[in-house]
């Protein structure tokens, strides 16, 4: 082992009570040596100089044995203290004032003066002054005035080295500790310094790992269109799904700087203002915009059916999801939009369409003729039924009427996506087309516990349309609203006019629909979860129906509902515009 690794053990910071009386010791073993050498040192009372040998052993001993870690530490003085009192004797025992060993007393007169507390300053000038002034007491010999001095004169000095010692003793030990604490921090920085520097590297491999993997993802997505863009709707993400789908590469957009709605058509766009309320003769890019995000704006995504305009002019149909885009701390900095080719998925439909349309032709035919039998059989009067067999033909009949009414209903909507179904427009009177409709549904909404009300204006409401058509949207609502109303509730049906528009409002307290649903709506067979959680029966055809009779009137759908409160529906029909009737609906048969 090495002196330095040998040192580097030593509690020098901290020395213990031992290790402060190694060098009194020695210091003592060597002057005590001398003793022994004839002519140097003049032994003038040995009892002295064994009593100093035992004092000095005793403290050392002390030092050694005693627990002083339990103790209080001003108790430590006591072992140098001891020494002092030894080394006085020691020089009581070899000549008293002119004793060669008086400088030993320094030793621990050092210790005492450098341990913490000013006290430590009063024992060690006191005790050095004991071991000066004993030998005036202990020697034979007269007395000097000078000896009188350096004895009174000696202490001082010592007192005033002690004070010089303490206060050194004192810096050090602050300098020293607050080296250590700086040495520790240090140390604690490098480690930390250490362990961040080995999470960075971890980090950049993980972040690494991860961009490859979002690279090799975002590269492919190749079906799907993925659109980034700002708050204002100037595009700053388009990946490859975008360039296969739309014809222009990235850099091309993005240098371009173009808007998100450069790449949608115009007219729905504008159709899309109309259903917010917005209704403008031309639409500025900033309205367009809004048209695209205005549900993600109200904190809601939006699902919903649009036609992409290619570069070369094509057009696309696409499903768009648009979704806000944020920061780390969940700021908005964006939208997000995800679209989805549909042009085969529309073929599939009108060929579905095309199919469901034959289908329910061929269907019409039988179930008229079953329901034209069972007519005749209940009408037999030579063979009249039993009151059994009735109510079994009844219920039959009200089935064969259920389907008939579906086939109906399924053939009405594939004539709807074909673009051609009959209407006949001639002068309406609206109020009692709502009166009639609310009179059909009481009975249903009297069985069901749910109050059916009406608010109608005593003038009549004309216009110009379809009174089948436009009787059969009324009641979709009504029976609609009944039907997802719980026992208890109410549905209120009004009618006004608001300026060259007559508005039919069906209001209930029913289960409501969530916000995310209600673009859906009007889509064939689609249901609101809420029908669905709450076993309400239905396929999904009714808004449907409404939707397309009312824009073949030239009017719009709007609806609003919230889960758990209710839905309102209105029918905004046009009064003062027949033309735009005709007209509304391209392909649409009407008979005027």
């Amino acid at each position: 082992m090495t002196l330095d690794r040998w040192l580097s053990r030593l509690p020098i910071d901290t020395p213990s009570p031992l290790m402060k009386q190694i060098p009194t010791v020695l210091g003592f073993v060597v002057a005590l040596a001398l003793t022994f050498v004839p002519g140097v040192v003049r032994v003038s009372l040995p009892p002295y100089i064994l009593a100093a040998v035992i004092v000095v052993v005793v403290a050392t001993i002390a030092a050694v044995v005693v627990p002083w870690n339990r103790l209080h530490p001003g108790w430590t003085v006591a072992v140098p203290v001891l020494s002092l009192l030894g080394i006085g004797l020691l020089r009581l025992g070899t000549g008293g004032s002119a004793s060669p060993f008086v400088v030993l007393t320094l030793i621990p007169f050092v210790i005492i003066a450098s341990e913490p507390g000013r006290r430590n300053i009063a024992i060690a000038a006191l005790t050095t002054l004991v071991v000066l002034f004993a030998p005036l007491f202990v020697d034979n010999a007269p007395t000097t005035p000078g000896d009188v001095v350096r004895a009174l004169f000696s202490p001082l000095i010592y007192l005033i080295v002690a004070m010089v010692v303490n206060e050194l003793a004192h810096r050090m030990r602050t300098q020293l500790t607050a080296a250590s604490a700086a040495a520790q921090e240090r140390e604690e920085l490098l480690q930390q310094a250490v362990r961040a520097q080995d999470e960075l590297v971890l980090n950049e491999a993980r972040l690494k790992t991860a961009n490859r993997l979002i690279s090799s993802i975002w590269n492919a997505v190749t079906e799907q269109s993925v659109i980034g863009t700002d708050l204002d709707g100037i595009i700053d993400v388009w990946n490859p799904g975008s360039e296969k789908m739309l014809g222009l590469t990235e850099q091309q957009v993005l240098t371009a700087r173009r808007s998100v709605t450069d790449f949608y058509l115009p007219s729905e766009l504008e159709d899309r203002l109309r259903d917010m309320d917005a209704r403008f003769t031309t639409v500025a890019s900033a309205d367009s915009f809004s048209a695209l995000v205005d549900t993600v704006r109200a904190g809601s995504a939006d699902i919903r059916d649009w036609t992409y305009v290619r570069a070369d002019g094509k057009h696309v149909p696409v499903q768009v999801a648009a979704t806000p885009r944020l920061d780390e701390n969940g700021h908005r900095i964006g939208f997000i939009f995800v679209a989805t080719d549909m042009t085969q998925a529309r073929e599939f439909a009108r060929l579905k369409d095309e199919f469901v349309g034959l289908i329910s032709h061929e269907l019409r035919t039988p179930l008229s003729s079953i329901l034209g039998y069972l007519e005749l059989m209940r009408d037999d009067d030579e063979s009249p039924l039993s009151e059994e067999q009735l109510q079994y033909l009844g219920v039959a009949e009200r089935n064969a009427h259920r389907l008939l009414r579906l086939v109906g209903d399924l053939l009405f909507t594939a004539q709807v996506e074909s673009g051609r179904f009959p209407i006949e427009i001639r002068d309406v009177e609206l109020r009692s087309v709502v009166i009639a409709s609310v009179e059909t549904s009481t009975p249903v909404a009297a069985n069901a516990g749910v109050t059916l009300r009406s608010d109608v204006p005593d003038e009549p409401v004309e216009l110009r349309g379809d009174a089948l058509r436009l009787g059969q949207a009324v009641d979709n609502l009504v029976s609609n609203a009944v039907k997802f109303t719980p026992s208890g509730g109410t549905v209120t049906v009004s009618l006004r006019r608001e300026g060259d528009e007559a508005i039919v409002a069906v209001t209930d307290t029913g289960i409501g629909i969530p916000a995310v649903e209600l673009s859906r709506l009007s889509q064939r067979f689609f249901r609101a979860s809420t029908a669905t959680r709450n076993a309400v029966p239905g396929v999904g055809l009714g808004l449907t129906i409404t939707k397309a009779i009312i824009t073949a009137h030239g009017g719009r759908l709007e609806i609003a509902s919230e889960e758990g409160v209710g839905t309102s529906i209105s029918l905004r029909l046009p009064v003062s515009t027949p033309e735009a009737v005709a007209e509304a609906l391209p392909g649409a048969g009407a008979t005027l």
